[in-house]
């Protein structure tokens, strides 16, 4: 009898065909921290480094058969979720999360607009997210644009970001994560993390990169979260871990070429492999 066991990381979301973002993101993180991963596909999309020029959602019930699927057989570390893009799936996967046999650390990545400008989650769903589904997770890391259609108001200073972070977190919410990249003030990318039970407020900077290559920073940061959580570091611990891995990768793929000039192409994943 084999006694090896892997650390299994789930992520329910959306397939990305050109590999920089969604599904395949967190499938690379998972692997290159040292976990095993697993996916839930919500939505199929047909994009590329420069635009999304189609999304086709996977119905409602077959997302909740491949979650049942999963739990029935495996036992998972922790979840990340990414792009849910409409109301049943939010639902569906609100009810699993609900039912689930086994307490366990969610990382939700509100995915509502792609790094080309298009939309991934119908506007309808943003309110039904934010009731539903926020209140379930461990934390949720909203980009700037993505914090303020959640609120409904404007974040431009590192202030506004402290308040946004705490007017997020809801009742059964533990943190939030709230990404400043959009915030051109100076050469440091500074994330702000609110966690409830501390009522503290803890500041992650790293020097910022030049490159256009961004293309799945958001899934690759929330899966990275979540693998370290999944590997038993605490939360603050699991930020902070999950920033450095960014940081590497977008520097490694800054390197690299790929796809059209005009477009955002991948962060390098297995910066580690690289001669």
């Amino acid at each position: 009898m084999h006694n090896k066991k892997y650390t299994c990381v789930l992520t329910i979301a959306g397939s990305d065909c050109s590999g920089g973002a969604g599904i395949q993101a967190d499938l690379k993180t998972f692997s290159a921290l040292g976990c095993y991963g697993m996916s839930v596909i919500t939505a199929l999309t047909a994009q590329n480094t420069s635009s999304v020029s189609a999304v086709h959602a996977v119905p409602a019930e077959f997302v909740g058969r491949q979650i049942d699927t999963i739990f029935s057989d495996i036992k998972v570390a922790a979840i990340k979720i990414g792009m849910l893009h409409d109301i049943d799936i939010i639902e569906i996967v609100a009810n699993k999360i609900k039912a689930l046999p086994y307490d366990i650390p969610i990382v939700l990545d509100p995915v509502m607009v792609a790094k080309s400008g298009d939309t991934l989650l119908k506007s309808t769903a943003i309110r039904f997210l934010h009731e539903k589904l926020i209140p379930l997770v461990t934390i949720i890391t909203p980009n700037l644009p993505e914090a303020q259609l959640l609120l409904k108001q404007k974040i431009e200073s590192r202030d506004d970001m402290q308040q946004a972070a705490k007017a997020l977190c809801q009742e059964a919410l533990q943190a939030v994560l709230i990404k400043g990249g959009h915030l051109q003030h100076n050469n440091k990318c500074a994330d702000c993390l609110y966690v409830k039970a501390k009522d503290r407020i803890y500041w992650y900077e790293a020097e910022r990169i030049k490159t256009k290559n961004t293309h799945g920073t958001g899934c690759t940061l929330s899966s990275a979260i979540a693998s370290f959580l999944a590997l038993k570091y605490d939360l603050c611990e699991a930020v902070a871990k999950a920033k450095a891995y960014l940081s590497e990768a977008i520097l490694a793929g800054s390197k690299f070429s790929l796809g059209h000039d005009h477009g955002h192409g991948p962060v390098q994943h297995f910066f580690e492999n690289l001669e």
